[in-house]
């Protein structure tokens, strides 16, 4: 929250201060709204604050987050957010910009999702005894609905890949990182601001397939991160990773395995001959509930694990 404040008009900042002190911690989103309450994601329920917000708060919070140069955000405004400093991701709606038929930008905006980015170390050591066999990491596909923890967890995982453990004997890997929203980093200027291992690359704002086959070429990464797949091309592209002897460890939206399953654009590589792992995250303890582990296969592993 304290990395948020800077981006947020004197008013808005004022009214979040506002949230009781035992929610703080646990605010998920922040929504901001043209002439209507800011609206406060905290465990999942909707909390309204007293404050109605105007045009002249939308406008400077606009200018806040793209640093004063609207115009130099146009690749940002076309996929509908702008990504800030800590990896939190601020979408965004108004009124669309079309050309040739495809969005080209987002003006008149009158809508903020400010999504709070969290960083967890630790969270993922539990998996070590699922995801890590025979001295090699297992391709891993992360299952959830929005808001279940999903980054939180891969970037967990990342650093666990690219610092090793060497209590439980995990030597640390090369790790490759396609940052498309810059979420799973939060990269200021290229840097990452979060927290991983010595032996970590990443390409940010970069799409998912073009940055895997840049990795595969360029930096030989021994597993490859990546979030939020589900286009034809990043199924390809992971397939060319595993061709190629690189473990896969990336998340996708759903509620199940079956759910996916029923997907075309990830028929290539749901099953066995690609994934080993599926982590089933949901929301009956909050977010960073496991619901279930499940082999390649489909058959469980293990049942549910509170790891936030």
């Amino acid at each position: 929250m304290d990395m948020i404040k800077p981006f947020l008009p004197q008013a808005v900042a004022n009214a979040i201060e506002g949230i009781p002190s035992a929610d703080k911690g646990k605010v998920e989103e922040i929504r901001i709204r043209v002439n209507r309450p800011i609206e406060v994601t905290v465990r999942g329920a909707p909390l309204f604050l007293p404050y109605r917000t105007n045009q002249g708060d939308a406008d400077l919070l606009l200018q806040k987050i793209s640093q004063h140069s609207i115009y130099a955000m146009d690749e940002e405004l076309m996929r509908g957010y702008i990504t800030i400093a800590g990896g939190h991701r601020v979408g965004l709606a108004g009124k669309v910009v079309l050309e040739g038929g495809k969005v080209r930008a987002i003006r008149d905006v009158s809508s903020f999702n400010i999504r709070i980015a969290r960083e967890k170390v630790g969270i993922a050591d539990v998996l070590v005894p699922f995801l890590y066999r025979n001295g090699s990491w297992a391709h891993t596909l992360i299952i959830g609905p929005p808001q279940t923890g999903k980054t939180t967890l891969l970037r967990d995982i990342a650093r666990l890949v690219s610092s090793g453990n060497s209590g439980v004997g995990v030597p640390p890997r090369k790790v490759g990182i396609v940052d498309e929203r810059s979420e799973i980093a939060g990269c200021v200027n290229g840097v990452p601001q979060l927290t991983f291992g010595n032996r970590v690359d990443i390409l940010d704002a970069c799409p998912k397939a073009e940055g895997i086959m840049m990795l595969i070429r360029s930096m030989s990464p021994e597993v490859i991160i990546a979030d939020e797949i589900g286009r034809r091309e990043d199924s390809e592209a992971i397939q060319e990773a595993v061709h190629a002897g690189i473990k896969i460890i990336t998340t996708v939206h759903g509620r199940s395995l079956e759910e996916i399953k029923n997907r075309p654009t990830l028929d290539g590589i749901i099953g066995p001959s690609v994934f080993e792992r599926y982590i089933v995250l949901g929301r009956m303890d909050g977010p960073g509930t496991i619901s279930k582990i499940l082999d390649g296969s489909g058959m469980p592993l293990a049942g549910k694990v509170k790891v936030m």
